[in-house]
């Protein structure tokens, strides 16, 4: 029997025809291949030739796996003002900036050890302070960009070599309480014969203050009968620095 008897007849199923779709071209986004470039510069120019936020935007490549970092490493310039500022500001004032995390925030933190090490490893222990100028690179390193106050102290023996070098306090914004008897008791628990006193000044201005005056008075006058001499008295600040002895106050 056939099929036409039911006003059917037999025909090939088609199927729907299939749009063809063209992809377009994927466009490239303007940071693709500018960290092998910026790679490049920094290995035929070195670092000298790079723009502040360059070089940050280089090192957060180390943490940040992909994307763009240039504007990450602006921000941060921009927030705190210069390179060093971004490595010694606190880690929760980095992570206020958009798109620095946790992971970024210690990255930097990270970088900033390693600076202040590699500054301090140039001051060699065995070698009389004679290299006063890898001294001053290391405190400025270590305190210029603190937003706190803090008190140092270098210990040395009679040959001017370095025996400690220790922060006894560490304060406010403004202060960091100094007492005599602290510095002379390690003083003579470490057989010292002469120190340098340090600290910072987070305003910026390494002028000394009338108390930072009167506190290095009572301090070498405490050590004058221990036959323990102050070398000298640094301040350190973002702009320069300023030295008792040379100023007349010692």
């Amino acid at each position: 029997m056939s099929d036409d008897l039911f006003g059917v007849s037999e025909s090939p199923l088609s199927s729907p025809t299939q749009k063809k779709t063209t992809r377009r071209p994927r466009e490239e986004k303007h940071y693709h291949g500018h960290r092998d470039r910026l790679r490049q510069r920094f290995d035929a120019v070195g670092a000298d030739r790079l723009q502040n936020y360059e070089l940050l935007e280089l090192l957060l490549f180390s943490c940040i796996k992909q994307g763009d970092t240039k504007p990450l490493a602006k921000a941060l310039i921009e927030r705190f003002g210069s390179f060093a500022k971004v490595l010694a500001a606190p880690r929760d004032r980095l992570m206020e900036v958009p798109g620095c995390g946790e992971k970024t925030a210690r990255f930097i933190k990270e970088l900033q050890a390693a600076a202040v090490l590699y500054a301090r490893d140039q001051v060699d222990p065995q070698t009389p302070l004679s290299s006063w100028s890898a001294v001053m690179n290391y405190i400025h390193a270590a305190m210029a960009h603190s937003q706190t106050e803090e008190f140092r102290i270098l210990f040395l023996d009679k040959k001017n070599q370095l025996i400690a070098d220790e922060i006894q306090q560490k304060g406010t914004v403004d202060h960091a309480p100094v007492y005599p008897r602290e510095v002379i008791k390690r003083a003579l628990e470490l057989a010292a014969s002469a120190i340098i006193l340090v600290h910072n000044h987070p305003s910026g201005d390494p002028t000394p203050s009338r108390a930072d005056i009167e506190m290095t008075s009572r301090i070498n006058e405490a050590l004058k009968p221990l036959n323990i001499v102050l070398h000298d008295h640094i301040i350190i600040a973002q702009h320069g620095h300023a030295s008792f002895r040379g100023l007349n106050l010692l």
